[in-house]
């Protein structure tokens, strides 16, 4: 959940590594939202492009993150045209590489925990769960298995597996 007050929101999050789940079973659970998404890196600190696609439709976001803590961001995040997205394209930071995922949204107990696929990986994914908090409470659902969190893990922030080495 992010703050909305005056200032840049905040974002919250807690990062898992979970075993690489059963995708039939994910899209049964209740809300349950798949998207497919894109997301590019810019040059110099200009955030990100991202195309998330589902049965809804194509929405394009420009997301620029600005690190508070090990914990907290502000991210500041509009919705963009196809054009703008284009646009921003063109402005791709050569040191990463065009970072493609599967998201699976979940509605569980007050939180909306996202799995995310990789196609790089076969025995893994990552599950996020933003929070209103630091210190806020999860109640984990039981078709969750976490491996261990890595939130504070920096080889499984997504720019870091967008990094071309």
């Amino acid at each position: 959940m992010k703050d909305t007050s005056l200032s840049p929101p905040l974002e919250i999050e807690r990062k898992y590594l979970i075993p690489y789940p059963d995708t039939a079973m994910l899209e049964k659970l209740p809300g349950c939202v798949r998207l497919d998404i894109s997301q590019t890196y810019l040059k110099d600190g200009a955030g990100r492009a991202r195309k998330s696609v589902s049965r809804e439709g194509c929405v394009y976001t420009h997301t620029v993150k600005r690190r508070i803590s090990e914990l907290v961001r502000e991210e500041t995040e509009r919705e963009i045209s196809q054009e703008e997205y284009l646009a921003l394209l063109r402005d791709a930071d050569p040191n990463y590489r065009a970072i493609t995922k599967t998201r699976f949204r979940i509605p569980y107990r007050g939180h909306i925990f996202e799995i995310d696929i990789f196609p790089f990986w076969q025995d893994r994914a990552v599950a996020e769960v933003e929070l209103s908090h630091e210190d806020e409470e999860i109640a984990f659902p039981q078709w969750l298995n976490i491996i261990n969190e890595v939130t504070f893990d920096p080889g499984y922030k997504n720019t870091e597996l967008a990094r071309i080495k």
